[in-house]
């Protein structure tokens, strides 16, 4: 076992599976040393789709939530393109999220921290990261937010 697999069990971190893409693309691409992993929505614990607008149907607490899903959901496919061996995480490179919001919504980023903080506590210094929270009028199956995410690999 690594030691990012020991500290996502020492936190009492569940990973959920790692869906397989629903389109025409991958969910994983490696190109040399960098690791792309597609937009990961928001699914609960039980994989059910976390919808809705943030600043109508869901408030900010429950967009961060949704947000951190979304982190939990780009570890665990960082973890099947690696093999299992989470170890071969260099560095978060950067995350961009989607968040579908009400057009007087302005605390994108504060959703987006859901994601960025999960991956920050699970990689630790490995996780700091550039980032975009980007505002959208809707996101597929009406989900409250999707993040995608670049991985620099040793």
């Amino acid at each position: 076992m690594s030691s990012i697999n020991e500290k996502i069990k020492s936190l009492n971190i569940k990973l959920p599976e790692p869906k397989a893409p629903v389109g025409a693309y991958v969910a994983t691409k490696i190109t040399g040393k960098l690791l792309f992993i597609s937009g990961q929505i928001s699914l609960d614990e039980n994989a059910k789709l976390i919808t809705g607008k943030i600043g109508k149907d869901l408030n900010l607490d429950e967009g961060y939530k949704a947000a951190e899903r979304c982190g939990l959901s780009l570890v665990a496919h960082a973890k099947k393109a690696c093999q299992g061996d989470l170890d071969k995480i260099k560095s978060c490179v950067k995350l961009t999220g989607y968040v579908n919001s009400t057009d007087d919504f302005k605390d994108q980023p504060k959703i987006i921290n859901g994601a960025s903080d999960i991956i920050a506590k699970i990689f630790e210094k490995k996780g700091e990261h550039t980032r975009a929270a980007v505002s959208v009028n809707s996101l597929p199956l009406g989900v409250a937010v999707e993040v995608d995410a670049i991985f620099e690999l040793n």
